[in-house]
């Protein structure tokens, strides 16, 4: 029976791996996600794998020749229990898959109770009580506000459970 399994790559190689895997007739998965990237003021999109260092191949350990996929480049080694790969939890690799969007991206679920320029309120930490407007999401559940500090406007990264809107 044909199962997914999780293959560790070299840092970095997630796209040589894959790549790689496909050419020799393997059935790998590299879910992919845009990240927000700034530099130079400029705000672009990047594809990035949503496990660094990690994609999934799907076979059965019983017919397919599994160690050969420890020497192709880009690989390091399976994740195994004992000699033997260990497989994924039935649907964990179709559930991401789900979350692709036409692209080929998995979404992720980036949607706040917040708009662009709404006024909220850093509810906890060391700027508690303080009055922000909210700017934008970015990665790893933390949000952008702008708070005015010594008469300008200063970009400010906070959790998103610390921000709430005013009354």
């Amino acid at each position: 029976m044909k199962r997914w399994y999780v293959v560790r790559t070299h840092a970095m190689a997630e796209e040589k791996a894959n790549f790689n895997l496909t050419r020799q007739g393997y059935n790998s998965y590299l879910p992919r996600y845009l990240k927000r990237r700034s530099h130079a003021r400029r705000v672009c999109w990047a594809p990035q794998p949503l496990f660094p260092r990690y994609l999934f191949v799907r076979m059965d350990t019983r017919t397919t020749q599994w160690r050969a996929i420890r020497s192709t480049f880009g690989v390091s080694h399976f994740i195994c229990q004992g000699d033997e790969p260990s497989p994924t939890p039935d649907g964990v690799v179709e559930e991401i898959m789900a979350r692709e969007d036409d692209k080929g991206y998995v979404g992720l679920n980036r949607e706040t109770r917040f708009k662009k320029g709404q006024a909220v309120e850093i509810a906890g930490g060391p700027m508690a009580e303080t009055s922000a407007i909210f700017d934008c999401i970015g990665d790893h559940d933390r949000v952008t506000v702008l708070m005015d500090m010594m008469g300008r406007q200063i970009r400010v990264r906070v959790p998103l459970e610390a921000v709430r809107a005013t009354a």
